[in-house]
């Protein structure tokens, strides 16, 4: 397993942990470590070994998928092969039981594997469309002078493009990951609640992003491009993922107290 798992994420780690798209890896890595370490003695007292013959027949196919993405250089199939021959090898020494004692540590890991560019295009053209109608819905109805075609924005004499990191699925992702790992160990494993919390996020990151383009034209209508572009730009973006990730956190004290006082959650 080493053989396959280790060139495979030293190449992620190298082109792509340091992107905005995956900065949340290494944190993902060194904390799926952890909870697989925890999990380890309570996997191996249930443990049940298939017959070999099921362990091979779904390991094969995802040994022969990650020697095709590794002859055509596709890494995040070469990524997502690893990932599935590690579950194989997993369900092989422990069988189903051990597989349900690591649910959280085996789907935690997916983080791990790079969204491919075609999807996150694909993904984020609706986000980014609504985003700039909204924003300059917002805008207009108020008096500025703004307008939209498509995902660019134009204010004034300046024009400003919403990127795919505008969208938020960059945030979302990040998001998903730092909300699942609070929520499993905040909540005892619950994988109810954690999806409960999960399906909170998505809304709150399209938000979050909707204030912060919003905030990046103002500032681009009030302070000029170069202002709007630079050092304002991060940091309009690192506010707007500290603010999503205490409205999580508010979410999931709301959430905890209802769920106590309806009695579905017990102390």
């Amino acid at each position: 397993m080493v053989l396959l798992a280790g060139p495979t994420l030293f190449e992620l780690a190298s082109r792509g942990w340091g992107t905005d798209q995956a900065a949340h890896a290494p944190i993902v890595f060194a904390t799926a470590i952890w909870i697989f370490a925890l999990s380890a003695k309570r996997a191996a007292a249930v443990a049940d070994p298939p017959r070999a013959w099921i362990a091979y027949l779904w390991l094969a196919p995802c040994l022969i998928l990650y020697a095709a993405a590794r002859i055509t250089g596709l890494l995040e199939v070469r990524g997502l092969a690893a990932y599935l021959s590690f579950v194989a090898i997993l369900y092989a020494v422990g069988g189903r039981r051990s597989l349900e004692v690591l649910w959280f540590p085996i789907l935690y890991s997916l983080f791990l594997i790079p969204i491919p560019d075609t999807f996150v295009d694909m993904a984020t053209q609706p986000v980014k469309l609504a985003i700039s109608k909204a924003v300059v819905g917002l805008l207009s109805g108020i008096g500025y002078p703004v307008a939209t075609s498509g995902v660019s924005i134009y204010i004034g004499q300046f024009e400003l493009l919403i990127a795919a990191a505008c969208a938020g699925l960059n945030s979302l992702i990040s998001l998903t990951a730092i909300g699942s790992f609070y929520v499993y160990l905040r909540h005892n494993a619950s994988w109810r609640y954690t999806l409960l919390l999960i399906m909170t996020i998505f809304p709150i990151a399209v938000f979050a992003n909707f204030l912060r383009v919003l905030m990046l034209v103002l500032l681009t209508y009030y302070g000029g491009e170069a202002v709007a572009q630079g050092f304002l730009h991060e940091a309009a973006g690192l506010f707007m993922f500290v603010v999503s990730v205490l409205t999580i956190f508010l979410v999931d004290k709301i959430f905890t107290v209802v769920g106590y006082r309806l009695g579905l959650m017990k102390a």
